[in-house]
């Protein structure tokens, strides 16, 4: 979780990932900021995520993309 914590703020560093629940519902993120993660997400972790699991809900919070990682791995 403290990679993708980390990673995460490279790219948004004015968000408080350890703290946001709605990231995507609140307007936190938008599609450039969910395509930069997914690109950072697929190179860091070895792993393929599909336009399929491009959902609201699996990046609203940290903990949902790292569910969604975990899921993938």
């Amino acid at each position: 979780m403290e990679k993708l914590i980390e990673l995460l703020s490279d790219i948004r560093p004015d968000v408080d990932f350890a703290a946001e629940n709605k990231l995507v519902t609140d307007g936190i993120l938008d599609s450039f900021d969910i395509v930069a993660i997914v690109s950072e997400i697929n190179d860091a972790y070895g792993i393929s995520i599909g336009v399929t699991e491009l959902l609201p809900e699996n990046f609203d919070s940290a903990d949902a993309i790292y569910a969604l990682i975990k899921a993938k791995l």
